[in-house]
């Protein structure tokens, strides 16, 4: 029951601050402008930053190879979802526009803008290492399966995704680099100058705040009298909330996976369908509109599943 008592109060201040984010939209305070650049910034040195702190002070050089076989788990669970999903979106019968769209979003989870918020209101800064683990697994499925889901779903030719194109857009992403020079480091046994890791302590503590201040903004973008069940959204938002994590479990576990890396785990998996989805259903000519009620739909809705997830993780 502490454990939902404690969800419930995490959730309401992960509400608070998207508020923020929304009457700011409304009163005309935060624009596109605005919601660009705190992307850029959130994306590009806040969550690296975040990365170097949380990896650099809770892992060490003897802890890697488990790690390893964490990253292995995530990777396990995020394929079984996406296939998952695929048979789902089959079984409803979904349009070209809306077929990879559903996909993308039963089977991929918002592990940034949402997942570093909620794990660390939920288990405190200690879970920075997993939820960065979850993420490099979880990231190159984004980077790959998931473009090529929502490009075959469109209706525009878009920048073709290929082998090459893959890895230079995993490599060059500064969370992925931050992670990689992390892991240099602990195994090489070495610290970053205590000025670097102060200025890193500093800048990551922007991340939760401004990443749900975005996440209210999108809310208010698509607006909340916009927000109804098109057809299959309401499976999309089974699968996305209730069975992702049921599946994420149950993999995990199958590892030997237990603790808080475990706990971490499931709830990044059972967290509000990726940003990225809507974005990218633009750029291709899919289902955006699709896209955007499906992703606000499922933030609103992980304040209701998480802290009941949370009282059955206990």
């Amino acid at each position: 029951m502490a454990g939902f008592l404690n969800a419930v109060s995490a959730c309401l201040v992960l509400l608070m601050l998207m508020s923020v984010g929304y009457f700011m939209g409304h009163w005309g305070w935060m624009t596109a402008a605005e919601k660009k650049f705190i992307s850029k910034f959130i994306v590009n040195i806040a969550v690296p930053c975040n990365c170097l702190v949380g990896l650099l002070n809770n892992l060490d050089r003897s802890s890697l190879v488990q790690a390893g076989g964490m990253v292995l788990a995530g990777v396990l669970a995020v394929v079984a979802n996406l296939l998952l999903s695929a048979v789902v979106a089959v079984i409803l019968r979904l349009p070209r526009p809306r077929w990879g769209v559903f996909v993308a979003m039963a089977g991929l989870s918002n592990t940034i803008f949402i997942g570093i918020p909620v794990c660390t209101q939920l288990f405190g800064e200690v879970s920075m290492p997993y939820i960065m683990l979850y993420y490099l697994g979880h990231t190159s499925f984004l980077q790959s399966v998931g473009i090529m889901l929502v490009e075959r779903a469109g209706t525009k030719s878009g920048e073709k995704s290929s082998p090459v194109k893959f890895l230079k857009d995993m490599f060059s992403k500064p969370p992925i680099l931050s992670v990689i020079l992390s892991i240099v480091l602990l195994l090489l046994n070495l610290r970053l100058p205590e000025p670097v890791m102060k200025f890193a302590n500093y800048i990551s503590g922007s991340v939760s705040p401004l990443a749900l201040i975005y996440c209210g903004f999108i809310v208010y973008e698509v607006g909340i009298r916009n927000l109804h069940f098109m057809r299959g959204l309401p499976t999309m938002l089974v699968v996305r909330l209730l069975v992702s994590p049921v599946v994420c479990l149950f993999c995990c576990s199958l590892l030997g996976m237990e603790g808080l890396p475990l706990q971490v785990f499931v709830v990044e998996s059972a967290l509000p369908v990726v940003s990225q989805v809507t974005v990218m259903a633009g750029e291709f000519g899919a289902d955006e509109e699709y896209a955007a009620v499906g992703s606000c739909l499922s933030i609103l809705g992980s304040f209701i599943t998480i802290p009941i997830l949370m009282l059955i993780l206990g």
